[in-house]
């Protein structure tokens, strides 16, 4: 009786679910229930506690990564407004890459990976996501996502895997939700007050470089094995020729690659290799 009046809960308001006190009296009223209080009191305990989410410490890949988008307001050019920072974090190592942009728009999204690769001297083999709308376009009914076009070309060129998490699952890719708490915190406290966003992303390029050197200080043997292995399972520049999408992107005749990374370029100058063919 008491497991099918709390699997009944279940399915009514929060405030108004059965206390151990209230089944008690139930049992009584309803069926002569010729037993004590705590009894029933303990067993209401264990039962609740079966039926909750259980959590489990992760063990995350070398070489893996998770991407976010967080909000912060910044001074640019003496005006107040709201920086939209894209946020990447390496769980294995810990390693981060934080960018300003003045929106969270496509763009930003697209650029704020191909610093990162610049940053981090490689691709991760797979980035975990929410579902955001700037990746996936649509969640069919069996659970797979219907990416957007610019994401799929972004992803079809670096070659990484990619992962969601459930929708509304925040503790899914706990690590860059750490992140984006932290950069706030530590990067944007106080307010910054710059001249340009090419100035503000300078300086949290710094706080970024400034970070890994402090943990590598702490612990110079084990973060720096971690970092190494990260790098390890990087993927590197393969010497494939692909066809980018040269549709007028900003009014321009290149591949979207060149015109968002400007100067950087997807293969070391060593190899020969342009970016956009």
């Amino acid at each position: 009786m008491i497991d099918a009046i709390l699997e009944e809960d279940k399915t009514k308001p929060a405030k108004q679910r059965h206390t151990a006190k209230r089944i008690f009296d139930r049992l009584r009223a309803e069926h002569a229930f010729p037993g004590g209080y705590t009894i029933v009191k303990d067993y209401v305990r264990t039962a609740t506690l079966r039926g909750r989410e259980m959590f489990i410490p992760l063990a995350h890949a070398a070489g893996t990564a998770q991407a976010d988008f967080g909000e912060a307001l910044v001074i640019v050019d003496g005006v107040e407004q709201k920086a939209h920072y894209f946020a990447i974090d390496l769980p294995h190592s810990d390693d981060c890459f934080v960018r300003a942009f003045p929106a969270e728009t496509t763009e930003a999204f697209l650029e704020g990976h191909v610093r990162a690769f610049a940053y981090f001297g490689g691709v991760p083999t797979s980035i975990l996501y929410d579902n955001t709308k700037l990746a996936v376009a649509r969640i069919l009914g069996d659970g797979t996502r219907q990416k957007t076009r610019a994401f799929s070309e972004l992803q079809s060129h670096y070659l990484f895997a990619d992962k969601f998490g459930r929708p509304a699952k925040g503790n899914d890719k706990g690590k860059v939700e750490g992140l984006v708490g932290y950069a706030r915190r530590n990067f944007l406290v106080p307010v910054p007050r710059v001249n340009s966003w090419e100035e503000l992303n300078e300086r949290l390029l710094e706080q970024c470089r400034e970070r890994r050197a402090r943990r590598l200080r702490g612990h110079p043997e084990t973060i720096g094995e971690r970092f190494e292995r990260d790098r390890g399972h990087f993927f590197r520049c393969r010497p494939v020729r692909t066809k980018p999408a040269r549709s007028a992107w900003r009014e321009s005749v290149r591949c979207r690659w060149c015109v968002i990374a400007r100067t950087i370029t997807r293969c070391p100058p060593s190899t020969g290799i342009a970016t956009c063919w």
